[in-house]
Order: C-alpha cells, then structure tokens, then sequence
C-alpha cells in the first residue's frame, strides 16, 4: 500500500518586518483558540455572509441557547474577532474588519519562522 506524500501549505502573506513576540504568540494562541469549537466558526461565517446580526438572529440560526450563544460570543469578542455594538435593549454584532487577515498574517510568519525563510 502506498503511503500518501506531504502536500506542503502555502499563504500568501507579506513578510514582516520584524520577528514575532511573545504579544504576536499570545494573539495568534487566543485567535486560534477561539475558532476551536465549530458553533464559533459557525457564528464567524454567518457574521461575514450576513454583514451583521443582533444576537437573537445568531440564535435562531444554530442549534443553541441563547446563553450558550451569548458565551460564544463573548469568547469571539475577546479574541478579536467580532465586534458588537448596543442598540437600545439588543447588541448588534459584525466581523471584525481585518481579523481574519491577522490571524493569516500570525500564523504564516509561524510557518515561515519554521521553514527558515
């Protein structure tokens, strides 16, 4: 049986200026914590699509409580990659201009350290 072959990963990413600090490595950790669980990746994806959303929309999309939305919410807000905004008695929520290019940026100069470029 033949053994299947390592694909090598590539990300287009500007190189950066300088090297990575122990605030880049905590950034990329909270980031990439953040987006482990499925529900939170779910709620970054509707987000994009959507533009924005208020809490009680993002509820009757998942198969969630409201409390248990509202935690994954929090633990996105606190990582950066939403933002939210009260109007009146509801939080309006959106994506966070330029997370998603942050968290490519983090993790590709990671990789890049490794590789030796």
């Amino acid at each position: 049986m033949a053994r299947p072959t390592a694909q090598s990963i590539r990300l287009k990413i500007s190189p950066s200026p300088r090297r990575a600090g122990p605030r880049d490595d905590e950034a990329l950790a909270d980031m990439a914590k953040a987006l482990g669980h499925p529900a939170r990746v779910a709620i970054v994806r509707l987000l994009l699509r959507r533009g924005e959303c208020i809490c009680g929309d993002i509820v009757d999309k998942l198969p969630l409580a409201q409390a248990t939305v509202s935690q994954h919410l929090k633990v996105l807000k606190e990582a950066g990659w939403i933002r939210g905004e009260v109007d009146g008695p509801r939080v309006c929520y959106c994506a966070s201009p330029g997370a998603g290019e942050r968290f490519l940026a983090l993790a590709g100069a990671l990789i890049e350290e490794g590789s030796g470029a």
